[in-house]
């Protein structure tokens, strides 16, 4: 059983997957390619001069993957909560999982399919979005989201930060208290 399940590999969902990995979780970023990212170029991206959205992408994928995420091509087509987490049925298998991230960007359709509440967009062009509390948590036990699925603005740089932020306080509820990740500078 995975400790995190990430639906979505734009900047939300690895944001979330380098974190939680990093901390050391098992860790499954589910990526179907459709993201708006992979369409953007960046100039306004703290840290970065500028990139290109598959560049972005894809960097992200390897930083996850560099701490241990699984990373899948697969397309999540269900999600149903069992006894101690949920099974994140897909195109291909079947998972479990004992939390999942919803990062989907613009894409509404799974988190209607498995009737997680949702309520209207305020960016432009977003109609609906899912309903999360402040820590980014869902409807459905165990269900969290983050990114412009969530709510924030379709900034990449936001919606990374609050893949982060989703993912910390996931860490924090597997680990039982506040989790932390500080690195220091390597001399």
């Amino acid at each position: 059983m995975y400790d995190i399940v990430i639906i979505g590999a734009g900047p939300a969902g690895a944001s979330a997957a380098i974190f939680a990995a990093k901390a050391g979780k098992k860790t499954l970023v589910f990526e179907n390619n459709k993201g708006m990212t992979k369409r953007a170029w960046f100039e306004n991206y703290y840290g970065i001069m500028e990139i290109g959205g598959p560049d972005l992408v894809e960097t992200g994928k390897k930083q996850a993957e560099k701490f241990g995420a699984d990373i899948k091509e697969e397309t999540v087509q269900n999600i149903v909560a069992i006894d101690g987490g949920l099974r994140i049925e897909t195109d291909a298998a079947s998972y479990e999982a004992k939390h999942v991230l919803v990062a989907t960007g613009v894409s509404i359709e799974l988190a209607e399919h498995i009737g997680l509440a949702t309520k209207p967009g305020t960016e432009p062009r977003i109609k609906t979005i899912i309903e999360v509390d402040s820590a980014g948590k869902t409807s459905m036990d165990g269900i969290w989201a983050a990114g412009t699925v969530a709510g924030v603005s379709v900034h990449a740089i936001i919606t990374a930060g609050d893949g982060a932020k989703a993912a910390i306080n996931i860490i924090s509820e597997l680990n039982g208290e506040r989790y932390v990740d500080h690195d220091i500078l390597k001399a």
